[in-house]
């Protein structure tokens, strides 16, 4: 199955379920293959240069919180999960995120 495929499946259950897709983190292969396959799967997440290819998604979650889930682009299932406050600064958020991302490089470089 191609990184693209899986990419699609991936983004299908996580939108079956409520969530949003966000943000991409793209490495460079991936985003040349994107450019060559033309296709257009993150519609209007906002894509990022990376090391590793992980796929962002949020949705509300209960208490007027809101999760964001980190799923690592392969088809062995590796998601890491956070779940902010309402009054939550996004700068909080971001260095959250931030060090989420930390910990899924680590994982997908090893």
């Amino acid at each position: 199955m191609s990184q693209l495929e899986i990419a699609k499946d991936i983004i299908a259950v996580y939108e079956r379920h409520g969530w949003k897709l966000r943000r991409v983190l793209l490495s460079p292969l991936f985003r040349e293959r994107l450019v060559q396959d033309d296709d257009d799967i993150f519609g209007n997440s906002i894509l990022v240069d990376s090391d590793f290819d992980a796929l962002w998604f949020a949705r509300p979650s209960h208490e007027q919180r809101e999760a964001w889930e980190l799923r690592l682009l392969s088809q062995q299932a590796y998601a890491l999960f956070e779940a902010f406050e309402a009054d939550e600064a996004e700068e909080e958020r971001e260095e959250a995120r931030r060090e989420m991302e930390h910990k899924m490089r680590e994982y997908a470089h090893r």
